[in-house]
């Protein structure tokens, strides 16, 4: 059952693209990668410093000393959908690194019953066909040191690949910018701009299949949706500062600020932007043993009774780092104040020192 309406999901999902500019475009890349910054909520863009920056803010991949490698599973939905991750990133020399980095957020074997009862209006199981739907990110970073000491540049080239069945498929390309400062009082700032370029993505619509599906749902799917659509550009600001304390205790803290140039439920919002802020927290002790907290995706919500409130997301983690091997484990959306499940986030990241 489950399967069945997510699959109706889809396709008014596939006719709500006749909005060329849509608020939630290509979502799947903005949901975040690694545990240990899902346990500090996100609020990573000015601290970033290792192959996952290349996610986070590319800039701060200038701090790798080495090659790394990130891999990352998480599953939403009650298991339903599965979010990977893999990434590589190396340093070419002292000024520059470059990154390239995978993204699959997919949904498997969707129960097709659009053609379940037959033309004499018979029900035949036999009819149900299987589908899966999938959206793909592959991201190539390149990072550079400025002559401004502790300043730091990096851009992204992304390319998404979304696939619905046999029923349309699309592809898309788009740009990310960012920025990243360290004083020499250890203060940390972060700048990232995403789809500056409003990332594009050009939809093939198979016309026979959807000519199929268009009478599944009554009243709706009638008209061949547009096939292009456009991901506006959205905007974060970081802050951080690590303390360390008696050479084996350090306290790592951040906040952001997430723009979307669109009106949304984000806790502040006008018709020009909306912003969100995060926070996040990590405790470290003898860099082998991390505790994280974080709270964000703060939102203005309606009760019930009419009455508005104001939600977020907390979030928790663990790391366990030792020998160029680092575990992190994240919890979040815990206590279910935000409309998504609870979700388990696991990710390993592995130095190149490892296998030389």
């Amino acid at each position: 059952m489950k399967k069945t309406v997510l699959f109706t999901l889809l396709l008014l999902g596939i006719s709500l693209s006749a909005q060329t500019v849509r608020k939630y475009s290509n979502e799947f890349m903005n949901i975040g990668v690694d545990a240990a910054a899902f346990g500090m909520a996100n609020a990573v863009v000015a601290s970033t410093s290792d192959v996952n920056a290349g996610y986070w803010n590319p800039a701060g991949l200038l701090k790798l000393e080495d090659n790394q490698i990130s891999l990352m599973h998480a599953a939403y939905f009650a298991n339903i959908a599965s979010y990977d991750y893999a990434a590589f990133a190396m340093p070419l020399d002292k000024e520059s690194v470059v990154a390239f980095s995978a993204i699959r957020f997919g949904v498997d074997d969707i129960l097709n019953t659009t053609q379940l009862i037959d033309d004499q209006g018979n029900i035949d199981y036999n009819r149900i066909s299987l589908f899966s739907t999938a959206d793909y990110g592959f991201t190539f970073s390149y990072a550079r040191a400025l002559p401004l000491d502790g300043l730091n540049v990096g851009v992204n080239a992304k390319v998404i690949r979304r696939i619905i069945g046999d029923f349309a498929s699309s592809w898309g390309f788009g740009l990310d910018a960012a920025l990243q400062f360290e004083t020499k009082s250890d203060w940390q700032f972060g700048v990232m701009a995403r789809d500056i370029t409003t990332t594009f993505n050009a939809w093939n619509i198979n016309e026979e299949k959807f000519a199929e599906i268009s009478g599944a749902v009554e009243g709706q799917n009638q008209e061949l949706p547009e096939t292009t659509e456009i991901t506006l550009p959205k905007l974060q600001l970081g802050v951080a500062k690590k303390w360390v304390f008696h050479y084996d205790f350090s306290l790592l803290t951040e906040v952001d600020f997430n723009f979307r140039f669109a009106e949304t439920n984000d806790v502040f919002s006008s018709s020009f932007a909306s912003m969100t802020p995060a926070a996040g927290v990590e405790f470290g002790y003898i860099d082998l043993v991390f505790v994280r907290v974080g709270a964000g995706n703060f939102q203005n919500i309606t009760q019930l009774d009419g009455s508005d409130s104001v939600g977020f997301q907390p979030n928790i983690g663990v790391g366990f780092k030792y020998k160029g091997i680092q575990v992190d484990y994240a919890l979040t959306d815990i206590g279910d104040q935000s409309a998504a499940l609870y979700s388990n986030v696991f990710s390993l990241k592995l130095d190149w020192s490892l296998f030389r």
